[in-house]
């Protein structure tokens, strides 16, 4: 005995799919605001007036960091342009996934001579270190740097 699709048998199929749809599209936006790690800055008009100044500044200086995650450290090399390593007048850097902001960590950066170096434990996976330095004369330096970490 063979059954015949009725218009009910239609509706409910209908009503299924765009069920599963629709319930994958909240989903996905709730996870989407949950992990938003907020803004960068608070009136971006108001940072835009002055971003040429700040960016001519930061490149006078001709620092270059480099970020690296060995044995449980972080270190942080900053350069000039000659090569030689910087010390930063002060120095703040945040440690967190690209994506969320719950493991978001501000570890103590301590100057060994060559280069900035703090005890932390990474879980594999891509980080960012959203650093700030300023420089002797209040200049100020600020960079985001990715970092691969491999377990």
């Amino acid at each position: 005995m063979v059954k015949e699709i009725t218009g009910k048998h239609v509706l409910i199929g209908f009503v299924a799919a765009f069920g599963v749809i629709i319930s994958v599209n909240v989903l996905l936006a709730v996870k989407a605001v949950k992990t938003f790690p907020g803004l960068e800055v608070k009136n971006s008009y108001v940072a835009s007036q002055e971003f040429n100044k700040r960016k001519a500044a930061q490149e006078a200086l001709g620092w270059t960091v480099r970020a690296d995650e060995v044995d449980g450290h972080i270190t942080l090399r900053i350069t000039d342009r000659q090569g030689r390593p910087v010390r930063a007048a002060k120095l703040q850097a945040t440690v967190g996934r690209p994506t969320e902001i719950a493991e978001d960590v501000a570890p103590e950066f301590s100057f060994d001579g060559e280069a900035y170096v703090a005890p932390l434990q990474l879980s594999g996976g891509k980080w960012n270190v959203r650093l700030k330095a300023f420089a002797d004369d209040g200049t100020e330096f600020t960079q985001r740097l990715n970092l691969h970490v491999i377990r």
